[in-house]
């Protein structure tokens, strides 16, 4: 699907979740877990990790955790994830080191590369993920993903949907929220965005979630762009 919407010629940023969006989470974690043969079904213990994500960072943002970077989270719900699944034996630190690190080699979707090649000949084109700095960087170098700038939850110190991430864009760039588009196969991050003031651009992932696992769209109206791939924002977009 996509639609084509007329986007008013005053938008300069596109922001970008990371996660599910941009890039396969579900499954690069599984093909690393598969890779360390542990017997496991592995994409299983990849929900199972995906599915800590939230609670964790909602303890930072609640502050029953001070500030704590997405690679730690990562790690804090690994462990408890290698003893759901009675895999503590087969990995030792040096081995659980290098698989909580698999979130910084995660494989982009097909078109992401290109669409973010296409949108920069309009666009300022910017992740705001979530994922630490490091993270974005070397997923981004691996990955081939040619960003304007890498920003990010640890810039702002707010994990989204705190306002201050969108806004902190919007800040960076000395734009106003009308001027920043939120890009997210995610709902609810967009409609965080949109109470900012932020424009909205729903890209639809049907694979996010494995094969026949149905991914509710947004409901008319409630973004401003819907696309299922990059490319095809960007050529909404006009680039």
């Amino acid at each position: 699907m996509q639609e084509k919407i007329d986007v008013k010629d005053d938008i300069r940023v596109l922001a970008f979740d990371v996660f599910g969006t941009v890039v396969d989470w579900r499954g690069s974690i599984a093909r690393e877990v598969e890779a360390l043969g542990l017997g496991v079904d592995a994409i299983a213990f990849a929900d199972a990790w995906r599915n800590g994500y939230r609670p964790a960072m909602q303890r930072v943002r609640s502050g029953e955790l001070g500030w704590t970077r997405i690679d730690d989270l990562h790690r804090m719900i690994l462990n408890d994830v290698i003893e759901e699944f009675g895999v503590g034996a087969k990995l030792d630190e040096a081995a659980r080191r290098h698989l909580n690190l698999a979130w910084h080699r995660l494989d982009p979707w097909p078109d992401s590369a290109e669409g973010i090649r296409l949108l920069k000949t309009r666009f300022t084109v910017v992740t705001l993920s979530n994922g630490n700095l490091g993270l974005l960087t070397n997923m981004a170098k691996r990955a081939g993903l040619a960003w304007d700038c890498i920003l990010s939850a640890e810039v702002f110190r707010h994990y989204k949907p705190d306002p201050e991430t969108y806004l902190g864009v919007c800040d960076v760039f000395a734009i106003p929220p009308a001027q920043m588009l939120m890009c997210a196969a995610h709902v609810d991050d967009l409609q965080a965005a949109a109470g900012t003031g932020c424009r909205t651009a729903y890209i639809h992932r049907e694979l996010e979630f494995g094969a026949g696992k149905a991914k509710p769209r947004p409901a008319p109206g409630q973004v401003d762009v819907h696309v299922d791939d990059m490319v095809s924002l960007a050529r909404a977009l006009g680039c």
